[in-house]
């Protein structure tokens, strides 16, 4: 039945594999688990789906290895119902040739791969490393979102009165089920202030699922948004149907227009889903997000923040653009390049003069995502501003430059000394009544700074 052909063994540097396997056929559910076991995977077979689904969870550590062709649940009804359970575990589906289309149709669903019969043992064990190794890194994604999710504190950079107010209102907002409405201009931090509301709630082990302006304005939008029913040919499960369960955050609302917006606001409404050829709707379990800019075009009344705030029951949160919290850009620039020296392998760069005055001077007209960018390109040696300040620094008077770089360093100072004052009349040779008063004078707190 196999050929084991591959002659690579499990070390013990390799990570575990735990594999449920389903399959109907026992002659070869046996060699197939064998072939796994001698591998070292930790295997646990069924003959069917339904008993399979009674011992899976979202915390499974592993994957799942199906066969398509089933009596009663058949694989890809299967597949569904994992998908329900953990959108991010990975399913490999083992068919025969008649059924290789639907086989690639669940691909584009989600399923992790598959496998036409008959298949060598060899194919198997390297779909099940692929698979078990992406199933490892969505784990720790997972616990590294849970830690996140602990507080705000530790997401939303700054000592601003500002920063101070955004902790607060996403902290409270997270811990209810209530829809939101976010704010602000392009830039601002809508898509991370949304997967933060999201990693704070109670839904965090559950999907979350975006929907944006390249989805809402595609050519097949209504079969990408809905889906469409097996009697209607090849199933496809819609995005916000694979929400269910989670958060659904639209960011690009306005650009929804015609019959399309009709069926959106309907599914935001009543919480169910028609997809394209079926005979009824069903129903949805979902927290609405949604993001829309300033000024926006609505597309009529019905798009009307105001409007989907009252039929949603949602609350508005503005975020506030760059200009509002200037004296936390050089906090959040350092945690920009910070973040750039991990990613691409590097020791992080001394910051010169001519960066920190134009982090200081420069509008930021594009928020944190152009502060970002700029921290990138500073990593990459992109930057060379030592012929001068930015171009738009004559706009703002010399008292503010002074002003903005005497906060800079005395947060930096106070980052050093963990908010500890004497330390910091000492480092900056500076009486206690004046350092105080500074602080007051920027709204620098010593206890912000007490945890490091």
């Amino acid at each position: 039945m196999f050929h084991h052909d591959d002659p690579r063994r499990m070390t013990s540097s390799d990570a575990p594999l735990h594999v449920v396997l389903v399959e109907d056929d026992t002659a070869l559910r046996d060699a197939t688990t064998q072939a796994l076991m001698l591998e070292g995977a930790d295997v646990v077979a069924f003959q069917d789906a339904h008993s399979a689904l009674a011992a899976l969870s979202e915390e499974h550590p592993g994957i799942v290895v199906t066969d398509i062709r089933m009596p009663g649940m058949d694989g890809l009804a299967f597949f569904a119902r994992l998908r329900d359970i953990d959108p991010e575990l990975p399913v490999i589906l083992t068919t025969g040739h008649g059924d290789i289309a639907m086989a690639v149709e669940a691909l584009k669903n989600g399923a992790a791969d598959f496998l036409t019969k008959p298949y060598s043992s060899a194919d198997l064990i390297r779909a099940v490393r692929v698979a078990s190794g992406r199933r490892a890194l969505a784990l720790e994604n997972r616990r590294l979102r849970e830690e996140l999710g602990r507080s705000a504190g530790s997401a939303i950079i700054g000592t601003s009165s500002a920063a101070q107010k955004l902790r607060s209102v996403i902290e409270a907002v997270a811990r209810s089920e209530i829809d939101i409405v976010l704010t602000g201009e392009a830039g601002t931090g809508k898509s991370f202030a949304a997967r933060l509301i999201h990693d704070l709630g109670p839904r965090r082990t559950r999907p979350f699922v975006t929907i944006d302006a390249e989805v809402l304005t595609h050519e097949d939008a209504e079969l990408l948004l809905f889906g469409r029913d097996p009697g209607a040919g090849l199933s496809r499960t819609g995005l916000a149907e694979r929400a269910n369960g989670g958060t659904l955050f639209l960011d690009g609302i306005d650009a929804v227009t015609g019959q399309l917006r009709t069926r959106l606001m309907a599914l935001l409404e009543k919480r169910n889903v028609l997809p394209i050829g079926a005979d009824r709707a069903r129903p949805l379990n979902l927290r609405i997000i949604i993001a829309r800019h300033p000024g926006a075009d609505e597309n009529g009344a019905d798009l009307h923040a105001d409007t989907l705030e009252h039929k949603l029951g949602a609350i508005s949160i503005a975020l506030p653009p760059l200009a509002a919290r200037r004296e936390d850009i050089p906090e959040i620039f350092r945690h920009f390049v910070i973040q750039h020296a991990r990613e691409l392998g590097q020791e992080t760069r001394t910051i010169g003069e001519a960066q920190w005055r134009h982090v200081q001077t420069h509008a930021w007209p594009g928020n944190l995502h152009e502060l970002n960018g700029y921290a990138r390109a500073f990593m990459l040696g992109l930057t060379d501003l030592d012929s001068g300040p930015a171009a738009d620094g004559g706009q703002r008077s010399l008292q503010q430059i002074l002003a903005d770089f005497e906060c800079t360093v005395l947060a930096d100072a106070l980052r050093q000394c963990r908010g500890d004052v004497t330390r910091l009349q000492d480092m900056l040779q500076t009486p206690r009544k004046t350092i105080y008063d500074k602080l007051a004078r920027h709204n620098l707190r010593p206890g912000d700074f007490r945890q490091g």
